[in-house]
């Protein structure tokens, strides 16, 4: 069976109608603290303030019923580049990512509208990240940048459709089924407007703004180039209102797009970084800002926060303004409590309730907040701080994960290992989560990517920590040198408390994973670290210092990631590859090594076939000589090669494929309590289980996130898996997936089979 084989038309067209994307099963849950990654598009219903979406960067939209007091997750395959709700029906809406999608049941299934389903072919994941790409027969089809429902009729459409560096404006009369060309456009139109009271639409780009009036565009001028932001109120008394920022400055226009006039903040120095007039009341407007400057008695402080206006920017009050302390009418959960409010920083993303001016939404890098007074209070609600100090989050989970740890003298006892927020920490099983940094040199606190315990010594834990994210994708180290990398390893002794630097003679490093020699002697503890760049680190007295164990292994920085012990006590390293596609020499390039004698020598082992990018191993408990390695497809377009999962049973002397549907597999685990079964997971919307070692695969129902990471089971339960991921916090569902739940992230030739 190969991935790249092509479904039958009908096939096609019916996968992408009928199992689009859809929201969580019921039957799974999110875990953590909540937010924790940048939120973009705040979009509020025009009918309903209590519904809004929000988007992460990294695949994940969330909508929420009850203004943010809880959140379902959704994945359309990509990036959401925007919302639009249809004003004819609250249950309808829109979101473009690698297409355009549309949902009539707030949220829970979506169908794709463009490019038209019955033209699709196929989908390509050729890129390191397995970024998907519709393939349609025909024409090329080109991206939809901006999307608006008209007022007068739900069947009416019109879209900004882009190729290169112009694009074009289309009407669609049957719900998105045809398209006609409206008008040809010398730039890229990122907004669309219909004026609700008179038909009119208006388009918006960098440099341009159009106006459709009477069946003919007309131009209008804009005061900006490039135009930043862009937000347009329409009251039915007068012409629409429009206000217009760069980085800068802001505009406003009175008489729709004629003339306009600049407004000034208060302060000297800001800088704009959103804007959200009320869409229904025209003297009101929200703007993010931040580097303000007040006054010569400003002693170098630069204030940032939100600004309000309620007469068209004659007057202006700083309804939030914040420097190195978090402002008091701002009523945070954990984000700026535990990192200060410059991590979160000014809003990126701002929205006015059409039925409520008062209702305000804003995202940030890690939160959503919203205001029910014009702006005068702030409130969390990606998560809830209770009165111990904990955190539970709200279903908004947007962070990368990289483990579930659980202590073994205390089973409610959970961490989790996180990218951009380090280590937290649960103390009543995954309810409510703190942070786990305490004495933590701070340059180490930005991820974990491992941690282990002790199993014979109440407390005692190690955690591999790094100032470098996202390893081991090559996006990473290619942009700085190695040898810059910073992190270390730190130990616990109170349960992850409190943790202090572990030991000498490892230099600053970015550390990946550490790994404990259970037949060490509690008192003098054999442990092995990656180093990425450096290679194996290991420490025969628990930690106090380090030695490099290199003996064997090629090349002059191995990106050493991931470690594996069978039961004898033979290891094996993973090193990540240095090129997406293969083109670099195989010394160099991804390896796997084997060392019997507690690292001191290492050998090579031969990949599979065409694999540079293998990215973790699986031993058999019952046979050391039955490997299942986890591989990442090589970036050759039009379809990735080289992935998937790998089987050996002679000790990684010869290797078969077991799993290619998936060619984007981060990590392959086994059950401690089943030596049958195996889990895996990847970037390409998918995880999968095996009850017969490794041979056959299924795929876990009801897990929908575009970018995971690795399966976990759940110690306290048997049936219970969870699943960390790149950017969708974590997830905790049934082991053997949702029997009920549509397959509906599957990609069509996975769906069917082919």
């Amino acid at each position: 069976m190969s991935w790249s084989r092509t479904p039958p038309l009908a096939a096609m067209a019916l996968c992408f109608f009928l199992a689009a994307p859809t929201g969580v099963s019921p039957r799974w849950e999110h875990v953590g603290p909540g937010g924790g990654g940048a939120l973009f598009l705040p979009t509020v219903s025009p009918t309903d303030p209590n519904r809004v979406l929000v988007a992460c960067d990294m695949t994940g939209a969330y909508i929420s019923d009850d203004a943010g007091e809880s959140w379902r997750m959704f994945n359309l395959r990509g990036r959401v580049r925007f919302f639009a709700f249809d004003p004819h029906d609250a249950n309808t809406i829109y979101a473009q990512t690698i297409g355009l999608w549309r949902t009539t049941d707030a949220g829970r299934t979506w169908q794709l509208v463009y490019p038209n389903p019955e033209t699709v072919t196929g989908v390509t994941m050729a890129n390191d990240h397995a970024g998907e790409t519709l393939l349609t027969s025909g024409q090329t089809e080109r991206l939809v940048t901006a999307f608006a429902v008209d007022p007068s009729h739900p069947k009416i459409l019109y879209g900004a459709f882009r190729q290169g560096n112009s694009s074009q404006i289309q009407i669609s009369s049957d719900w998105g089924k045809t398209w006609q060309v409206s008008a040809d456009l010398s730039g890229v139109a990122h907004t669309l407007y219909v004026d609700p009271h008179t038909a009119s639409v208006f388009a918006v780009g960098d440099n341009f703004l159009l106006v459709r009036e009477d069946g003919r565009w007309k131009n209008r001028t804009l005061p900006v180039n490039p135009a930043l932001g862009v937000s347009a109120s329409f009251s039915g008394s007068g012409k629409p209102v429009f206000y217009v920022s760069s980085a800068s400055a802001i505009f406003i226009s009175d008489d729709g797009a004629a003339t306009w006039r600049q407004l000034t903040l208060p302060g000297s120095s800001a800088k704009i970084d959103a804007i959200a007039a009320s869409p229904t009341r025209p003297d009101l407007m929200y703007v993010s800002y931040s580097g303000l400057r007040e006054g010569l008695l400003s002693f170098g402080k630069k204030w940032f926060g939100v600004a309000r206006t309620r007469d068209r920017g004659k007057t202006w009050d700083l309804v939030r303004k914040e420097a190195d302390q978090p402002e008091r009418n701002l009523h945070d959960a954990w984000l700026s409590p535990l990192f200060g409010p410059a991590w979160p920083s000014n809003p990126i993303g701002l929205a006015v309730a059409a039925s409520d001016p008062n209702q305000i939404y804003s995202t940030d890098y890690g939160r959503v907040l919203r205001s029910t007074d014009g702006g005068e209070n702030w409130e969390a609600i990606y998560s809830t701080r209770r009165p111990d100090g904990s955190f539970a989050g709200r279903g908004l989970e947007a962070t990368t994960s990289y483990g579930v740890h659980f202590d073994p003298f205390d089973p409610r006892r959970i961490f989790i290992s996180y990218t951009d927020i380090g280590l937290f920490r649960s103390e009543d099983a995954g309810a409510s989560w703190t942070s786990a940094d305490s004495g933590v040199p701070p340059a180490w606190r930005n991820t974990v990517y491992w941690m282990t315990f002790d199993p014979k010594v109440r407390g005692r834990a190690w955690a591999a920590r790094s100032k470098v994210h996202d390893l081991p994708r090559a996006k990473v180290w290619q942009r700085r040198a190695v040898s810059d990398f910073d992190g270390g390893v730190s130990i616990s002794e109170d349960g992850g408390r409190t943790w202090r630097v572990s030991g000498t003679g490892l230099p600053p490093s970015a550390v990946t994973h550490i790994l404990l020699d259970p037949a060490s002697p509690a008192s003098a503890r054999v442990l092995y670290l990656t180093a990425f760049g450096r290679g194996v680190y290991k420490s025969s007295d628990g930690g106090k210092t380090w030695s490099l164990k290199n003996n064997g292994i090629g090349g002059s920085e191995p990106f050493a990631w991931r470690l594996a012990r069978d039961r004898q006590g033979t290891l094996y390293v993973v090193l990540a590859r240095r090129s997406d596609d293969g083109s670099i020499g195989s010394q160099d390039d991804g390896a796997l090594y084997k060392s019997t004698d507690g690292a001191e020598h290492w050998t090579r082992v031969n990949l599979p076939a065409g694999v540079n990018g293998p990215n973790g191993l699986a031993i058999d408990a019952r046979d050391s000589e039955h490997l299942l390695l986890a591989a990442w497809g090589r970036s050759t377009p039009p379809q990735s090669q080289g992935g998937g999962i790998y089987a050996s049973f002679d000790g990684g002397k010869s290797w078969r494929n077991v799993l290619s549907k998936d060619q984007h597999i981060y990590d392959v685990t086994a059950d401690p309590g089943d030596p049958r079964v195996f889990y895996a997971a990847g970037f390409e919307s998918s995880a999968w289980r095996s009850g017969d070692g490794g041979g056959n695969w299924q795929r876990i129902r009801g897990f929908n996130f575009k970018w995971g990471h690795r399966v976990i089971p759940d110690p306290a339960n048997r049936d219970k898996i969870y699943i960390t991921t790149y950017g969708g916090g974590v997830w905790h569902g049934p082991a053997r997936g949702d029997p009920n739940g549509i397959d509906e992230i599957a990609t069509p030739a996975l769906a069917h089979g082919n």
